[in-house]
């Protein structure tokens, strides 16, 4: 588990740096014309892998994103999000809500295709934060964990407007829900596609 984070801990050093690398080169450019603000309203859907497919259902997410971008290379994000899923490994396969929520940081490559109100902007990301699990109607106190995430994806922007497209792979926490044992890791895969409105 410390592995992993530690990983997760190294893509984002490396993401922070790329991106004032590459917001330092915007920033000459007198065209620059990105968003400070950004809100994202996605849906999409949690896969989960490894050993958390046994533990947890695959489920719809609806999530929101507040984003602000200082540099047209580098985006501040965080993101809640809530899943609907169900404990596969209890007798009943009772529902289950999966809150994640996190802040991570955005290395965006100088747009493409860019002309007549239109751009494409593909990105590379990493954050961490939390995820709970929570029963819909079980009386069982709701379980909290760490974790963190890496992701790529883009938006496609016109004017104001956008397309947001976003695949982020989260390795977690993960303590049983019910009863005791012992906490380990947990990985999944969020897709997540939405309405993208920029504040100019």
């Amino acid at each position: 588990m410390n592995t992993r984070f530690a990983v997760i801990a190294g893509a984002l050093s490396c993401t922070l740096v790329v991106a004032n690398g590459l917001g330092a080169q915007v920033a000459e450019t007198k065209a620059d014309t990105s968003a400070r603000w950004s809100l994202t309203v996605p849906g999409g859907t949690i896969v989960p892998t490894g050993a958390q497919r046994h533990a947890i259902k695959r489920g719809d997410v609806t999530a929101i994103q507040l984003a602000y971008a200082p540099r047209a290379a580098f985006a501040i994000t965080s993101t809640f999000g809530w899943a609907r899923s169900r404990d596969i490994a209890t007798v009943g396969d009772p529902k289950l809500d999966v809150f994640t929520y996190d802040v991570g940081v955005e290395a965006r490559v100088p747009r493409w295709l860019q002309g007549n109100g239109m751009a494409f902007t593909p990105f590379a990301g990493a954050g961490a934060g939390g995820r709970s699990y929570n029963y819909r109607k079980l009386d069982v106190d709701a379980t909290h964990n760490i974790g963190g995430y890496l992701s790529a994806g883009g938006d496609l922007r016109i004017r104001r407007l956008g397309l947001r497209l976003e695949a982020r792979d989260y390795v977690t926490g993960f303590k049983p829900l019910q009863g005791s044992g012992a906490a380990r890791t947990g990985n999944d895969v969020v897709v997540l596609a939405g309405v993208h409105l920029f504040s100019r």
